[in-house]
């Protein structure tokens, strides 16, 4: 049972600060250093999960999936609650795995039980706690996308958690004043919820649509760029699978899906232009993105109590992400521009017949 496995891990807590060696570097072993000895089994949690979690470094269904477990277990966190004196949920502090039995069924929270479960064993093997792990895991994963950015990892996470309220966790179908408020009450202000969204510039969706899982949200689902931010904008008039769900609308290619959520969010007077603003400018989106994850991955912990080993995370590959451009078969017109402060970026379009897009491969 996921309640037992919370006290499986103990010894965590009682090496967190051990002391950095001669020169503030400490030996890891394998010519590895660390600024701090805490650092070190992080090197061999590094080599394990991309051997056998993501598939000798790729980023595929499993960077996509580990990318969105460090959200759902880290915004299960209410300011309000706790101002009310209620438990508004840990933040990120791994109750999603240690409570899985609980937050999986979640409706939010559909089908990610599935990672929850991959990942579970390398947190017990390597003895290292949930909340931990799952920040790890993604910054790793997300590290594999061409273009991608280079997470902040912080370690020492405890392993005690509490199952997270329900309905902590943003919908495809809620309304942008619903999602917007939600994430308000969790401390992220709407060009925050924007930045977060970078996110599905590597995403796919299983179980909106459970008949074409691995559908993307943009045509180049294993780069981490703006194609994302131009798809979503154009004009939908399709639907890639077995016509309207719910948390659904139609999108503008033939196997790309488009969520409710980021079609109104990229069209919000509120959010509208900080979503354009990636459109021609990859380092913001990757800086934006690391300012925004790094406040996500504390979430109910404090972060002068943690030991920072960023050093771990790899550097991205040196590969440039797309340059963001229009589909093609698609022009300006197909734009719905929808930031009033900024003119839409000039782009071109790809040349050739109107572009498809592939599913993502599942291992």
């Amino acid at each position: 049972m996921a309640f037992k496995s919370i006290f499986a891990i103990v010894a965590l807590a009682a090496v967190a600060f051990a002391a950095p060696g001669h020169n503030g570097r400490v030996s890891c072993g394998h010519g590895r250093k660390a600024s701090n000895a805490v650092c070190c089994k992080w090197f061999d949690v590094l080599d394990d999960i991309q051997t056998n979690l993501f598939d000798g470094g790729e980023c595929g269904e499993e960077v996509h999936e580990s990318l969105r477990l460090t959200f759902h277990d880290a915004i299960g966190f209410s300011l309000s609650a706790q101002r009310q004196g209620k438990f508004g949920g840990g933040g990120a502090d791994g109750s999603i795995m240690a409570f899985s039995e609980i937050e999986t069924n979640f409706h939010a929270n559909g089908g990610i039980d599935e990672i929850v479960e991959a990942q579970r064993p390398f947190a017990l093997k390597h003895q290292v706690s949930f909340g931990d792990f799952i920040q790890f895991a993604g910054a790793v994963g997300v590290s594999n996308c061409a273009g991608g950015p280079r997470l902040q990892f912080l370690a020492g996470r405890s392993n005690f958690s509490l199952p997270a309220p329900d309905l902590t966790v943003p919908e495809p179908s809620d309304p942008t004043d619903k999602i917007f408020a939600r994430m308000g009450d969790a401390g992220f202000s709407p060009n925050e919820v924007v930045d977060l969204l970078i996110s599905h510039s590597v995403a796919a969706q299983d179980h909106v649509d459970p008949t074409i899982p691995g559908t993307p949200f943009d045509s180049t689902p294993g780069s981490f760029d703006a194609q994302f931010f131009v798809e979503t904008l154009l004009k939908g008039t399709l639907f890639p699978g077995n016509g309207s769900n719910v948390g659904e609308v139609q999108s503008p290619l033939q196997g790309e899906f488009r969520l409710q959520s980021d079609f109104e969010i990229a069209r919000d007077p509120r959010s509208a232009c900080e979503w354009q603003s990636f459109i021609t400018n990859h380092s913001l989106m990757v800086a934006k993105f690391e300012a925004v994850m790094a406040k996500l991955a504390v979430l109910g912990q404090n972060p002068r109590a943690l030991v920072d080993c960023s050093e771990v995370i790899p550097a991205p590959s040196t590969s440039k992400a797309q340059v963001a451009k229009l589909p093609a078969g698609k022009t300006l017109k197909d734009i719905e521009h929808s930031c009033r402060a900024t003119p839409f970026p000039v782009i071109s379009a790809d040349p050739g017949p109107a572009t498809t897009v592939a599913p993502v491969p599942s291992s």
